[in-house]
């Protein structure tokens, strides 16, 4: 059961204090396992980072995920209360790491998803245009298996027309609910503002805001 969905305008956006506190390589250097976390998770490719920059309504917060050494991090933003947090996860299908950091990394989401007793939801960021890759519904499953929250961002939808959206979403929306049935779906663009309130809302109402 989600919470009430909260009362999320541009003028009073929540996420405007969101703030770069720490990138994590290991689980414990995060921040202490209290409060309420939601999670960003995504192809590197599906515009994850715009997508949190976006709700936020901060242009660079999440370019620290873009720097040199940090974009296999997990980057821990507080939004306003060191208690209310976004975490931006390593983007998947990063072909170009070694083996080996690929096992380190898919341990360490593994692990942080299965036993972050603070993580409230996770944002599940698709491109519009290529929904429910392999991975994608791995993430979708393990949401539904452990009862996980889970909403999906379809990003990129200003590239598609408006009837070309509205199929695609009716689509994911029936392919999800085969095997994921508490998971949710929205349009989104964060070009064009497409679904914006409609994402910061249920945001703010996974971290009570």
């Amino acid at each position: 059961m989600h919470p009430p969905k909260a009362d999320v305008t541009a003028k009073t956006n929540p996420f405007r204090k969101a703030q770069f506190l720490v990138s994590a390589n290991r689980l414990d250097q995060l921040p202490a396992d209290s409060g309420a976390e939601v999670a960003f998770a995504g192809r590197s490719n599906a515009g994850k980072s715009s997508a949190l920059n976006a709700i936020c309504d901060q242009q660079g917060l999440a370019r620290t995920s873009k720097t040199p050494g940090r974009t296999q991090l997990l980057n821990v933003f507080p939004v306003g209360d060191p208690a209310r947090r976004l975490v931006d996860l390593p983007g998947y299908g990063y072909a170009k790491v070694p083996e080996a950091m690929r096992l380190h990394w898919r341990g360490v989401i593994d692990s942080y998803l299965r036993n972050r007793a603070s993580l409230k939801g996770l944002v599940l960021v698709m491109d519009a245009r290529h929904p429910l890759k392999e991975f994608d519904c791995h993430m979708l499953e393990f949401g539904a298996a452990s009862g996980r929250a889970c909403h999906c961002l379809l990003t990129k939808a200003d590239k598609l027309s408006r009837s070309e959206g509205l199929r695609t979403l009716a689509a994911v929306r029936k392919d999800m609910a085969a095997f994921a049935p508490q998971a949710t779906a929205q349009l989104f663009s964060s070009h064009a503002k497409t679904g914006l309130d409609e994402a910061r809302a249920l945001v703010a109402g996974w971290l009570e805001l």
